[in-house]
Parts: structure tokens; sequence; C-alpha cells
């Protein structure tokens, strides 16, 4: 199996809040039309997913701690080079859903 991408946020929202915000957030994406998000339900503060993407089915999760939020991808070997821009997606969705409003 493939070596995990992993990105880790921070954030200033503690655990709760962030995960409160992620799980709502979350909830509402929409599916675009070369990605959809398949979320699997959360245990405490994890949340499994499956991304699928150009016929792939990306599997990841979701993990907020107190300062931060962990992401972890496992990306197949013809989806590695789409990683950044994949990464930059997700990164611009979750860092939205944690903004101090």
């Amino acid at each position: 199996m493939a070596e995990p991408m992993v990105v880790s946020i921070p954030h200033t929202l503690g655990k709760a809040e962030a995960l409160r915000r992620l799980q709502s957030g979350l909830d509402n994406v929409p599916a675009s039309g070369l990605l959809t998000l398949e979320q699997q339900p959360w245990v405490d503060n994890k949340m499994p997913f499956v991304v699928k993407a150009m016929g792939q089915a990306i599997p990841g999760s979701l993990e907020v701690n107190d300062d931060t939020v962990r992401l972890e991808v496992v990306l197949p070997a013809l989806l590695r080079k789409l990683w950044e821009p994949l990464k930059t997606k997700m990164l611009e969705r979750t860092k939205l859903l944690l903004e101090k409003k």
C-alpha cells in the first residue's frame, strides 16, 4: 500500500469548536464534476472518508486535535501527480471552515 500523504492544518478554535465547524461544514459539501466526497460517521474526533476522482477511490481521514486538523489521504500511483492541486482544494475548504468568526 502507498504511503499516506499527511497535512496538518493549524487552528486556534479549540478541539470542540473546530470539530463542530467541520462536522456541519462537511455535511454540505457539494459534489463537483470531478470529485465526490463520501463521508463515514465521525468517531470521537476522527472521520474517515473516500474521495472519488477520475474513477479512483481515495481513502483518507480527518482528525481534529486541540490546535490542528490532521488530513491524511492515500493516493493511488495514478493520482500522485494530482496531489498538489487536490491538497490545495482540501486545504482551502478546511481553512475556510476553521476561520475565526
